[in-house]
């Protein structure tokens, strides 16, 4: 089967615009970019890290590892189903991912329309017109009207010959690693407020009830302060005492109460749902397993691991990419069209070879004055470039001071557990005395309710030293990155680079 004389014909401009993009596309202006390299410094605190936390009192040990890998679905440490399960749904469900998600597509899709820029465009056109001509011929005027139709394709092409198109695609790809990145980190930040809230609708839980176990000792004390009135060995006033303070411990519970919803519609809202359809779980501090060994990785993977950093990065990479897209304005542009077709008067002639008809073309466009706009863009985008760097530092520094907090803080946690521990064994004790020595007539009613007061202190202070000591945690694990890049997120997404 022959080739069409139209085909032959857009086949060899589009052979010849390949060739001269590969003659033309030469050099790239611009800085070629060069990651930051990592932190010199060796450790995240200034004192050395213990190689154990042992608070004692038959309390969970916990280990800091260098050489561990931080699981990517990290909250399953906390041997809590249920938590699994949350977690899952929010992943599924959270609003604030989808939106990320839908970001990151757009920033991909505006990469590929910055690469269709190296490709020469193709147009094709058909017209028809209608034509009128008047000329003179032996002092005679004459008029003809006639049709002319064309078809034909149009290639138009810019060569990149100084980088322009490439650093812009340069530029584009760096903004979807940045989407990518924060998309990563939107999805660490929301597994990590899933369990935080966890945590907290667990340990407002084991507040509540050391309350309510308090209120239950004020109210054996208040029974015993009346019995001794009602045998004329106490006075009214003690009474009176020992009804306000039982009032005083109650009048804690609401506030404890209020925190415990708030966390419950917290995490509500996280899992994307409204909180007067979706109820969550009673979680306790009990059903949940503190991890014992930490992860704890190098200060110089740390910037490897951090989404928030590597978006930073991402972000300088672009700051670069587009100093190469200003200094390539500076510089001449070449434009290359051509076209081909038929035309012809009728129908039936317009696909005859003797109506083929073509046209080569080039442009050469250089900037001579612009005011100083283009050395201003450039200038632009190096001090945008220069901005982007400290951004990124930044976000390393205040990586490193997070690390930090909760390195020490799972040190002072430790800490705090076992005296608090140690604490609420004594009151508890110290009380059990008290009021048996107040129902003795051996010791006075300020001793009993000193007593109690001691003991709710110790009691409420231990079921926040154990939260608190699992929200630490929690944040080791996102402070350290989670390893997202292992996570259920999208295949194009869940890749390290």
């Amino acid at each position: 089967m022959q080739t069409s004389p139209l085909r032959r014909i857009s086949n060899r401009l589009l052979v010849g615009a390949a060739c001269v993009s590969a003659l033309l596309n030469g050099c790239m202006v611009g800085p070629d970019f060069v990651p930051p390299p990592p932190p010199h410094t060796a450790r995240f605190t200034s004192a050395e890290l213990p190689d154990t936390l042992a608070p004692g009192f038959d309390e969970t040990a916990q280990h800091f590892d260098l050489r561990a890998q931080i699981p990517a679905e990290w909250w399953e440490l906390f041997r809590s189903s249920r938590l699994t399960e949350i977690v899952q749904a929010g992943i599924a469900g959270n609003q604030t991912l989808v939106s990320a998600l839908a970001t990151l597509a757009q920033a991909q899709d505006m990469l590929a329309v910055a690469r269709a820029a190296f490709y020469p465009q193709v147009t094709g056109s058909a017209t028809a017109q209608r034509q009128q001509t008047s000329g003179s011929r032996s002092q005679v005027q004459h008029t003809s009207t006639f049709n002319v139709l064309s078809l034909g394709p149009t290639v138009t092409y810019s060569p990149d010959v100084f980088g322009g198109t490439r650093r812009h695609v340069e530029e584009e790809a760096a903004l979807a690693d940045t989407q990518r990145y924060q998309l990563a980190a939107a999805y660490l930040t929301l597994t990590g407020n899933i369990v935080a809230q966890a945590i907290n609708i667990a340990g407002a839980r084991l507040q509540i009830q050391a309350n309510e176990e308090i209120v239950a000792d004020d109210t054996r004390n208040l029974d015993l302060v009346r019995a001794k009135y009602d045998a004329g060995k106490a006075a009214q006033g003690d009474v009176l005492t020992a009804e306000t303070q039982l009032a005083n411990d109650r009048a804690l519970l609401p506030p404890l109460q209020q925190q415990l919803s708030v966390a419950r519609h917290a995490l509500a809202i996280l899992i994307g749902k409204f909180p007067a359809e979706w109820s969550a779980p009673e979680f306790d501090l009990a059903e949940f397993q503190l991890p014992g060994d930490l992860p704890v990785s190098l200060p110089s993977e740390l910037v490897h691991q951090r989404p928030d950093i590597m978006a930073a990065e991402a972000q300088l990479h672009a700051a670069s990419a587009a100093i190469g897209v200003a200094t390539a304005q500076l510089y001449p542009s070449i434009n290359l069209s051509a076209s081909a077709g038929q035309q012809a008067l009728t129908p039936e002639a317009l696909f005859d070879a003797s109506s083929t008809f073509w046209t080569l073309a080039s442009g050469l466009a250089a900037p001579i004055f612009e005011g100083g706009a283009l050395m201003a863009q450039k200038q632009a985008a190096v001090d945008a470039y220069q901005g982007s760097l400290a951004i990124y530092q930044q976000t390393v520094l205040q990586a490193f001071d997070q690390v930090a907090d909760v390195l020490e803080a799972l040190g002072h946690d430790a800490a705090l557990v076992a005296d608090e521990r140690h604490a609420s064994d004594l009151a508890h004790a110290t009380l059990d005395l008290q009021q048996l020595s107040y129902s003795e007539g051996k010791s006075s009613l300020l001793q009993l309710l000193d007593s109690a007061r001691l003991d709710q202190q110790a009691r409420l202070g231990y079921a926040r030293a154990q939260a608190q000591r699992f929200q630490d945690t929690t944040q080791l694990f996102v402070a350290m990155g989670g390893q997202w890049w292992n996570s259920p997120l999208d295949p194009a997404v869940a890749s390290k680079g």
